[in-house]
């Protein structure tokens, strides 16, 4: 798919995710380009009389929120959402997902621990019939050689990422360390998701395993989308 068609799939999916939110709700905003597209339909719809409030889940979504001009809240204030928007790296057809290229998985975990529906936007590339991309791992920098001896354990490849236009390691919203760790092929993610879940040390990984019943993923394709839940 070329860069124009992709780009349009996006911001297909974006747009239809945000024709899903409802007058006078909380919702979750994730972090990532397609999540944007979503942000810059929900400004059109503001802009027409529609009343929301967000939770970001990172500082950059925060910015681009404020940018659209979307009331922002917090998790704190709203424990309880009614629906997150967010990416994914990749999707399964039993809608387990990758995610954490933006090192914001952990508060996306919360926010869609949070929400009553989970609305997950991705173009057509990021659908797979086995997830098998690096996973993401947020790490205290402390555990980190622990972190790297408990995850070679498991069969993983652990990479520590590194900045870009910065010297040294990504640092998250957090203040901890993201590792990248290649499994190959992931037939069961929910049992990865617990055994790495196990590790003192790992705060949290890209594997979303335990939200499928109450998702509905967004595919863009060109210049169309489909929505694909398991109900």
């Amino acid at each position: 798919m070329d860069s124009s068609l992709l780009a349009e799939s996006k911001r297909i999916a974006g747009y239809r995710a945000a024709d899903l939110v409802e007058d006078g709700t909380v919702i979750g905003l994730g972090t990532g380009s397609t999540v944007f597209f979503a942000m810059e339909r929900l400004a059109e719809r503001i802009a027409s009389g529609l009343s929301i409030v967000g939770v970001p889940t990172s500082y950059q979504a925060a910015i681009r929120a404020r940018e659209y001009g979307i009331p922002l809240t917090t998790l704190d204030e709203f424990p309880q959402l009614a629906l997150a928007i967010d990416g994914a790296d990749q999707v399964d057809p039993g809608l387990s997902l990758i995610k954490g290229r933006g090192a914001a998985h952990l508060r996306e975990k919360c926010v869609a621990d949070a929400a009553e529906e989970v609305v997950i936007v991705v173009d057509s590339t990021k659908t797979v019939d086995t997830l098998s991309a690096p996973v993401p791992i947020e790490v205290l920098p402390f555990a980190c050689g622990l972190a790297f001896r408990r995850l070679t354990e498991m069969g993983g490849v652990p990479v520590l990422r590194e900045g870009v236009k910065k010297d040294g390691p990504v640092v998250t919203d957090n203040g901890n360390f993201i590792i990248d760790c290649n499994f190959g092929a992931i037939p069961d993610p929910a049992s990865l998701e617990q055994q790495i879940a196990a590790v003192p040390g790992l705060l949290e990984c890209g594997l979303f395993t335990t939200f499928a019943e109450k998702m509905r993923v967004v595919v863009g394709e060109g210049r169309e989308c489909r929505i694909v839940s398991l109900h």
